[in-house]
């Protein structure tokens, strides 16, 4: 079997590292609130902090006023509505316009609140100078012919796919676009995560089409399990996902039957996780399928074009980490959130985008 990298997991370590920086720096800059800073700043209303998901599925379209079924159509995916307007992000209610009494969720109308018009500024700003800090680390040439690889594929999809990773759903399997439109095969403008997102997701789409359990369970917790089983309480170190994402990934297995939690046998806390026959079965799919996958891509849109784009991935994520321009950009500044967290040993294997915030490892 071949035994590279998957192409996924290539294209999820580059769009995660993207986003982690995106939030780093969007969290020193906005007025927010955490569970750590319960208080907040007192300015803008205090919102709660949000990863750039959720800019991308709701905030870049909040304008003066748009409503819900014109955001998803526009941004071809769901997003957390109920959660923007607790978070402080949007207002929502009915359109003055509108003389039902009762009118549809998808017909209210959503506006910003100070906080949102803040967040959706800051937003603009900071994949252009993200970006632009990746090229300085890359070097223009590596990043246009990453770009150029990326749109070379996105160009290749006959379906128009939203600019970024959905929330996740039901078995955390990615949510099909709200409308299916023909693409327009001009992408070459768009941004950076944006392109990563639209590559991912489609080889998500395909594995997903194929396989009883999602990309994101398989790629980032079927693979460490392996025959002794694993440690339930090491899993999200060894994922680089939030607890709260193994969480809901051991509970979908159990109940499904792909796995079972087995009675701690040295401390009271060490349960371990371990594969059923149909566990085997879905890991083994796995590994056979991610690859499948690519050899169609292969033929279907180009196998120089397939290759061009591993070798740009591969470019960027193998160097030594010390010194990989991945990165390096991944330290977050002392009062950010992820300062006080555990150091993380890696990136996760596919964005754990969760209706929590969005954030890219289930945080």
């Amino acid at each position: 079997m071949d035994q590279r990298i998957p192409l996924p997991t290539l294209l999820s370590y580059a769009l995660v590292a993207f986003t982690i920086e995106f939030d780093n720096e969007l969290e020193r800059r906005m007025p927010h609130r955490t569970t750590r800073s319960p208080k907040g700043t007192g300015i803008l209303g205090s919102p709660w902090l949000i990863s750039m998901a959720m800019w991308f599925n709701c905030l870049r379209f909040v304008d003066d006023g748009i409503t819900v079924g014109e955001l998803e159509r526009r941004a071809l995916t769901k997003t957390n509505i109920d959660g923007m307007r607790r978070w402080r992000y949007i207002h929502i209610k009915p359109s003055p316009h509108d003389s039902r009494p009762k009118p549809p969720l998808r017909d209210w109308l959503i506006t910003p609140t100070p906080a949102g018009r803040t967040a959706r500024e800051l937003g603009r700003a900071l994949l252009s100078e993200i970006e632009e800090r990746w090229t300085i680390r890359l070097g223009p040439e590596k990043l246009v012919r990453l770009r150029d690889a990326l749109t070379a594929i996105v160009d290749g999809f006959e379906t128009e796919l939203p600019d970024c990773m959905p929330i996740l759903g039901y078995g955390l399997a990615n949510m099909s676009p709200v409308e299916l439109r023909h693409s327009s095969g001009a992408s070459s403008g768009l941004p950076l995560p944006s392109l990563l997102s639209k590559v991912l997701l489609a080889f998500a789409y395909q594995f997903e089409r194929d396989s009883k359990v999602s990309l994101s369970i398989c790629t980032n917790v079927l693979r460490l399990v392996g025959e002794e089983g694993v440690s339930v309480r090491r899993l999200p170190r060894l994922a680089c996902v939030s607890k709260e994402s193994i969480a809901m990934v051991v509970g979908y297995l159990t109940r499904h039957g792909y796995a079972v939690v087995e009675p701690p046998q040295t401390t009271p806390r060490d349960k371990a996780l371990k594969l059923t026959p149909s566990g085997y079965t879905a890991l083994n799919a796995y590994r056979l399928l991610v690859y499948e996958i690519e050899n169609r891509w292969n033929e279907e849109l180009g196998i120089e074009r397939v290759s061009e784009l591993r070798c740009c991935l591969k470019e960027l994520v193998l160097t030594p980490s010390a010194a990989s321009p991945l990165f390096q950009g991944l330290e977050p500044c002392p009062e950010c959130w992820r300062a006080k967290m555990p150091k993380p040993e890696g990136l996760p294997h596919f964005p754990m985008v969760l209706h929590r915030g969005g954030y890219p490892d289930g945080s």
